[in-house]
């Protein structure tokens, strides 16, 4: 016979705890909730209830439960309770062959087969005894599984501090999930004399610790710390090994200093063998109207480099300020700050900061103000180009400073109208250009009224560029000064028609949209101005239909051109989500382009090339996107560029995109990809999600993942750029081989091998390849994402 008792802990500042009994008639209370005699019982339907809350109030007095085959006791002094004893309040069931609870005390002993789950957190003991409302006491022979990261390990004796703090000695700490038999060993296992895991702040320290890995020792610890869930801890990080061939080994160990919730910094002193010693540093903050971060390298007497000291530092800071005073507005503050040692920093710490291809640092500061219709902003831009004697490059000309101003306004009356002013001095080294510098003024304005319906639209615009010069030296033809005035006048419309269709066995609403826009801009003769800040647009269906062919103010092209486009969609009438689309756009200029940029090639009368593209997503799995420019008199594609991608699930996508320009005699074939080696052969499945910095359920089960881009010249036949990679998934652990392959010249390439391995819920060793991933394979996933943290429920006794 089982007997159960229900009581009340009532609390006085006058005197101790005591316990007021109050017996429970169970078998009533089900008679009471029960259905009546010959009444048809139904199922039980689950719903969710705002009863079942996460988190226990923390100034109430629960009441206590307790069941057992036997109960006796003194009143207002101890319970006993023997066989199947059984203790439960909210959050806290503790179970054993006998509990002893000592209401003047609060304190609860266990002895014989004892198990205690507090709030999903789960331990068991030969004997244990605990303070009940304040989650204080000491268990015996532990086991413990914590519910939060699924961390588990056993010890000779565990102590509860409080209800986060917890203290294991002589004890053992893995995420690896346990599996049945006696002879199961985690992949990976910390063993540590003391182990103190503080789950308020998310952190655990291991004194005297040893890593184990397959069985392995392979790192000894005498103090460690790591985190327990997804927050930041002040502190050393696991060091990272690299290996290059051209710094050869590297070592990095960072140490972590999380200053605030918003800011932090990181610190990481580097060996590299063949250079030698050096030290990186990362400053980042985020406030409610500003942001920004901060890296600094420096590296003392590089080896390589004639004993040379190499540094490199790149700022960003971007910012809003509302000063609360409607005449003044906001203001505004960017920088883009970047400046290194020498011209062959990028190629020697292409990832201390900059890409491998980026040779043109730009310093830029800029302060902006903005109220109503009214913007200004002032920015001085300064330049550092790296240069390489095999291919030099033209720095181009620093803006010391530049003023520019806005005032415009849209749907005014049916109106959009603006006018934008520039003032810049150009400034450049005569070293590389022949041309003087010049101060450069600018008055841009622009009136347009469009008309628009649900079936179409028109929109005619006017312009007026307005730009004058003053030079430093005199033009070729004996000019220290110089100004330009041209209009431009353009109609743009389009209509839309739509349709119900059926295509496949699948319904849609096709639409037709067709588009015609006229562009009118006179010849002015621009031959002898210099350029200071104009580039020519590329030839894509966006730019197809810009009024001028430039950027920059230098140049302003002469138009007589119309271009007419049609373009057509099957829409998924339900969502709305594109499935298909087709388009094309084909100019004709109605006489002979004449301004060009220096060393251009003017554009005859009459058609241009056809622009053709489409964009296929019937499937979410897959999905297609293809632009061929094709020459009509030379019956030629002059570029084209097709992309398809195969994403049929998590971990698994395939990118392929082909490309080729005919004027500058280049093909290419890219070639990315994550793929389950497993899925190849009809074993192995993928990894669930995992709980918060948990471990997965792969134990021995792990599966294997090809992970790689490859960017390769058909026309050189050669591998420009590649990635190739292994990830293997064993639930609690990933490990990662990653080899990369970047060019920095037409005869050099940097190359490097990256291995890690990531212990789940613990720690990353090796070098960490996952930007280089990310950055390289369209839609890569990351191995071991993390799930929300599961329910206190979840494991309800």
């Amino acid at each position: 016979m089982q007997v159960s008792l229900a009581f009340s802990l009532l609390t006085d500042a006058s005197r101790p705890a005591r316990a007021v009994l109050c017996p429970v008639a169970l078998g009533v209370l089900a008679l009471l909730a029960g259905p009546a005699w010959g009444q048809t019982v139904e199922p039980l339907t689950l719903r969710a209830s705002p009863l079942l809350a996460e988190k226990l109030p923390s100034n109430a007095k629960p009441a206590s439960l307790v069941l057992g085959d036997h109960i006796s006791g003194r009143t207002d002094l101890e319970t006993v309770i023997e066989g199947n004893a059984e203790l439960r309040q909210p959050g806290l069931v503790a179970r054993g062959d006998k509990l002893v609870y000592d209401q003047t005390t609060d304190v609860l002993t266990a002895s014989g087969g004892v198990r205690l789950n507090r709030e999903g957190d789960r331990y068991t003991a030969t004997s244990g005894q605990i303070k009940v409302d304040a989650v204080e006491g000491f268990f015996l022979q532990p086991t413990y599984e914590f519910i939060a990261n699924g961390a588990h390990g056993h010890a000779d004796r565990l102590e509860l501090l409080d209800r986060d703090r917890s203290t294991v000695f002589h004890g053992t700490y893995t995420t690896c999930q346990r599996e049945d038999g006696a002879s199961w060993r985690p992949d990976w296992m910390l063993r540590a004399d003391r182990l103190e895991l503080d789950r308020e702040d998310g952190e655990g320290r291991a004194e005297g610790a040893v890593l184990e890995f397959k069985g392995v020792p392979i790192l000894p610890l005498p103090s460690m710390s790591f985190p327990l869930d997804e927050r930041r801890k002040s502190g050393w990080l696991p060091p990272t090994i690299g290996l290059d061939n051209k710094s050869g080994l590297n070592l990095a160990v960072p140490y972590y200093w999380n200053i605030a919730p918003n800011r932090d910094a990181t610190v990481i002193p580097t060996v590299m063998v063949r250079r030698g010693v050096g030290v990186q540093g990362e400053f980042r903050y985020l406030e409610n109207n500003y942001n920004g971060r901060a890296n600094v390298n420096f590296m003392p007497n590089d080896r390589l480099r004639g004993g040379r000291n190499r540094w490199g530092y790149f700022v960003r800071h971007n910012g809003q300020h509302d000063t609360g005073i409607a005449a003044i507005g906001n203001i505004g503050l960017g920088l883009n700050l970047n400046r290194v040692s020498d011209n062959d920093y990028w190629r020697d710490f292409n990832r201390n900061g900059l890409a491998l291809t980026t040779r043109l640092l730009a310093n830029d500061g800029a302060l902006s103000w903005g109220r109503g219709d009214f913007s200004a902003s002032l920015r001085a831009l300064k330049w550092q180009t790296l240069q390489d004697v095999n291919a030099p490059i033209v720095p181009p000309y620093d803006r010391l400073p530049q003023l520019a101003g806005r005032w415009g306004r849209v749907n005014d009356r049916g109106f959009d109208y603006s006018i934008d002013a520039d003032f810049t001095r150009f400034r450049a080294d005569r070293f590389w250009t022949n041309e003087p510098n010049a101060d450069r003024g600018v008055l841009h304005g622009q009136l347009a009224r469009p008309f628009t319906r649900p079936w179409g639209f028109l929109t005619p615009k006017a312009q007026l560029h307005a730009t004058a010069y003053r030079f430093d030296g005199p033009l070729d033809d004996g000019r220290t000064s110089a100004s330009r005035v041209l209009p431009t006048f353009s109609l743009d419309g389009g209509l839309a028609f739509e349709r119900d269709a059926r295509f496949f066995g699948r319904a849609f609403t096709q639409t037709l949209e067709p588009r015609l826009k006229y562009v009118y801009t006179p010849y002015r003769d621009q031959s002898l101005l210099p350029n200071y800040d104009s580039g020519a647009y590329d030839f894509n269906f966006a730019t197809i239909w810009a009024d001028n062919a430039f950027a920059g103010h230098d140049r302003v092209v002469d138009n007589n051109l119309i271009t007419a486009g049609l373009t057509t969609r099957l829409l998924d009438p339900g969502t709305g989500a594109e499935a298909v689309r087709l388009a094309i756009a084909q100019r004709y200029r109605f006489s002979g382009q004449q301004v060009v940029l220096p060393g251009g090639t003017p554009t005859a009368k009459g058609w241009s090339d056809i622009m053709l593209g489409a964009g296929i997503n019937w499937d979410p799995r897959w999905a297609f996107d293809g632009v061929v420019q094709y020459n009509p008199d030379s019956r030629q594609n002059t570029r084209t560029l097709l992309q398809a991608r195969y994403s049929p699930g998590p971990f698994r996508t395939v990118s392929l995109a082909y490309r080729h320009q005919r004027d500058l005699n280049s093909q290419y074939v890219d070639l990315g990809w994550q793929w389950p080696l497993g899925a190849l052969i009809g074993r192995g499945s993928d990894p669930a999600p995992r709980r918060a910095s948990g471990g997965g359920s792969c134990q021995g089960d792990g599966r294997w993942y090809s992970v790689g881009r490859m960017n390769y010249s058909m026309q050189e036949r050669r591998l420009v750029d590649g990635i190739l990679g292994l990830e293997y998934d064993a639930g609690c652990w990933i490990g990662r081989v990653v080899a990369e392959k970047l060019n920095s010249s037409v005869n050099s390439s940097t190359k490097r091998v990256m291995f890690q391995i990531e212990l789940i819920g613990l720690s990353r060793l090796g070098t960490n390849p996952l930007s280089a991933l990310r950055n390289n394979i369209p839609r890569y996933q990351v191995l071991g994402a993390d799930a929300p943290p599961p329910s206190r429920f979840t494991e309800y006794e």
